[in-house]
């Protein structure tokens, strides 16, 4: 994949345009490929403005010195049942099980490759200071045992692993309604075993399943509210009690998947994303050539641009050329430090929750006296924060434990370390040192916020120009080193585990992103507020897209899904040749 994309660093002072897409993210940059690809308009009527020296959003994919594999600071993957990003991957038609035969749709190669989750048998869970191997309940289940754990579980719910006892709250939920009973029990099973449990809901049914479902359980503070309105944190404890929740956010991998975050979002999202036969994918050059492909797509069309480093002020429809073009734009290139105006008829603003706050919040369209229906709409969803940190070893020191591939999980602050390759030559290896979430923001903030920083240490495969180009993007000396003490933890002591050679720190919560992902917040009526959002505000083309406002968020596919939907109700483009036509896009 070719990601030399030619940005525009620049200004044209007096643009006219008739799209102006704000953001160079996947939402964003889909768009403008479809928009122009499909002959909406001309590549010159469809401007797109990253503020960003990069595109991608919140993928970014990089090369680590002395390694020739690809890390993830931030997306890292897709399901195979997601057809938009799988289709835009490996072509069509995707019932052609030989990728060789499909038709490419994208500029640029991109080889889609399974995404390791490596074997349970050899993989770790550490939870409250003793090891597991992460099949550990599949052992003791299949010898007819119950494993011991250190939490205090009900009697009911021992022996249960995470995504199991996840599973058993969601059915008994399901099951405990009349009207689901009577209207879609065929759709779930328990059994064959004793802690299995099936779903079979397609998106479709899940939507609507989830406004109308109702809590069952009389001796509840909850009993006879709508699940929408359950928090899914309150929900898990209600279900298991509170060691439950404190054994499933830990063992989870996730305590943002616990929050108190809608249940009814939560239940296809736990069962759909999380179920132990899932299938993942990645992209071998990279995740972020997703955002490069699409990219590349556009730009090969006379015209189009990627104004990079140049960020949105405000925008107005009170201006001197109003005849021709609807809106004025303002704003700052930041190479410069000069502001520009842009005219235009449609805008589309392809940003998460945070991006746009950080927007004008006096002009008309986002004025609360005006528009208070918005305000209230772009906080219906939760920031969620996240941190990782990528690291370079001399050797792939977790083979000791036969760990070739996937991640480890604890309740350390760390959470998860995915082990995410060794170079063929140089024998240098890639972890994710830490991948954390929610109640461990506050612990990393604090060792992020130290002066001192790691250096990168020289050795033969890594030269001394490749280390000084990160050295502003590696962690603080006292975060690794809390790292290595808690990875020495995970591990146990029978692998000693040197010290990296280099790092690369990535913190999604600072502006513009905000969050590394977001959730809907309880009590949200969420097949109302997501056209809303699509367009706020019907006697305006001021469009909202992305993944914060999907119902598939944290994942690639949301942005996508949510930016055809705009596209197809507001700008009259036809559903993709290249996607199934009974391909269920969401409300």
């Amino acid at each position: 994949m070719d990601k030399n994309t030619p940005l525009n660093q620049g200004m044209n002072p007096d643009l006219k345009t008739e799209v102006a897409i704000i953001g160079a993210g996947a939402a964003g940059l889909y768009s403008a490929y479809r928009l122009t690809k499909d002959k909406k308009y001309e590549a010159k009527d469809v401007q797109v403005f990253e503020l960003n020296e990069r595109i991608g959003g919140r993928l970014e994919s990089i090369v680590m010195p002395g390694m020739r594999f690809w890390g993830e600071l931030g997306g890292m993957r897709y399901l195979t049942s997601q057809e938009i990003i799988t289709t835009l991957v490996e072509g069509y038609p995707l019932t052609e099980k030989d990728q060789k035969k499909r038709t490419p749709l994208l500029k640029g190669k991109m080889t889609a490759v399974n995404f390791s989750m490596g074997n349970p048998k050899q993989l770790l869970l550490y939870l409250r200071k003793l090891h597991y191997k992460q099949d550990a309940w599949d052992v003791a289940q299949h010898n007819n045992e119950k494993l011991l754990t250190r939490y205090y579980l009900n009697e009911e719910d021992k022996g249960y692993s995470a995504h199991q006892l996840f599973n058993k709250i969601i059915y008994n939920v399901l099951m405990a309604d009349p009207w689901f009973v009577e209207n879609y029990s065929g759709k779930v099973r328990k059994g064959p075993k004793h802690y299995d449990y099936q779903f079979f809901l397609t998106g479709q049914e899940w939507d609507e399943v989830k406004p109308k479902l109702i809590y069952h359980f009389k001796d509840s503070p909850y009993y006879g509210r709508k699940v929408n309105d359950i928090g899914f944190r309150n929900l898990i404890k209600d279900q298991v009690s509170q060691e439950g929740y404190e054994f499933l956010a830990s063992a989870g991998g996730y305590y943002s998947n616990t929050i108190n975050w809608n249940s009814s979002e939560a239940f296809p999202y736990m069962v759909g994303n999380f179920s132990e036969h899932t299938v993942y994918k990645t992209i071998e050059e990279g995740f972020d050539s997703i955002a490069y492909g699409l990219a590349n797509s556009y730009m090969e069309q006379h015209g189009a641009c990627i104004w990079s480093q140049n960020k949105l002020l405000s925008f107005t429809k009170e201006h001197p050329k109003q005849k021709t073009n609807t809106y004025q734009l303002t704003f700052l290139n930041l190479t410069s430090n000069k502001e520009w105006k842009v005219y235009a008829n449609k805008i589309i603003l392809a940003m998460p929750r945070r991006s746009l706050e950080l927007l004008d919040q006096e002009n008309f369209f986002f004025d609360g006296v005006q528009n208070p229906e918005l305000k209230n709409n772009i906080r219906t969803v939760i920031r969620q924060p996240a941190f990782k940190i990528l690291m370079g070893f001399t050797q792939p020191w977790w083979k000791h434990l036969g760990i070739d591939a996937g991640y480890s999980i604890t309740d350390l602050p760390i959470r998860k370390c995915y082990y995410f390759g060794t170079d063929s030559e140089t024998n240098n290896a890639m972890l994710l040192g830490s991948y954390n979430d929610m109640e461990t923001e506050t612990f990393w903030k604090a060792l992020t916020e130290d002066e001192v920083l790691f250096t990168p240490q020289l050795h033969p495969f890594a030269s001394e120009s490749e280390l000084i180009k990160l050295n502003s993007v590696q962690a603080t000396k006292m975060m690794v080193e809390e790292v290595m003490h808690q990875l020495r933890e995970l591990h146990g002591e029978k692998v000693k585990i040197p010290e990296p050679y280099v790092t690369y720190f990535k913190d999604w919560t600072k502006d513009p992103f905000g969050a590394g992902f977001h959730a809907w917040k309880t009590g949200i009526s969420v097949n109302q507020i997501m056209p809303q959002i699509r367009r706020p505000n019907r006697e305006e083309n001021i469009y909202i897209i992305g993944e914060a406002y999907s119902d598939k968020q944290g994942w690639v596919e949301g942005a996508f899904c949510e930016a055809e939907k705009m596209l197809q109700e507001h700008f009259g483009l036809k559903h993709p040749y290249w996607l199934s036509k009974d391909y269920y896009l969401g409300w």
